[in-house]
């Protein structure tokens, strides 16, 4: 997988064309945006999107599990302990708690 610096490199041969169809206020938004930044509006829209789709990526990689994470999920959900001694009890405070409550109304 390419490093951040490796897709953001400039020095290398940039041949990949993209184009972008936009209304005129979109397009002068842009450009008040670039040059507030400093950056050719060519340039800040690169950036943007580029930072846009490595967020986008991140978060999907954080939140897909790996096929060796799901089986040992999914193992772990089937083959559960069973349940200590603390909370057996704890639930069994809790039931005697409703219990109470419903027979309290």
């Amino acid at each position: 997988m390419m490093t951040t610096y490796e897709i953001l490199d400039h020095s290398s041969g940039k041949t990949a064309r993209l184009e972008a169809r936009v209304t005129k206020s979109q397009k002068t938004h842009f450009q008040k945006a670039a040059e507030l930044t400093g950056r050719s509006l060519t340039d800040f829209m690169v950036a943007c999107v580029q930072e846009a789709a490595s967020r986008i990526l991140r978060e999907h990689e954080a939140m897909t599990l790996s096929a060796r994470d799901r089986e040992v999920f999914v193992t772990a959900l089937l083959n559960a302990p069973a349940p200590a001694l603390r909370l057996r009890k704890a639930v069994q405070r809790y039931k005697t708690h409703q219990h109470r409550a419903a027979d309290a109304q």
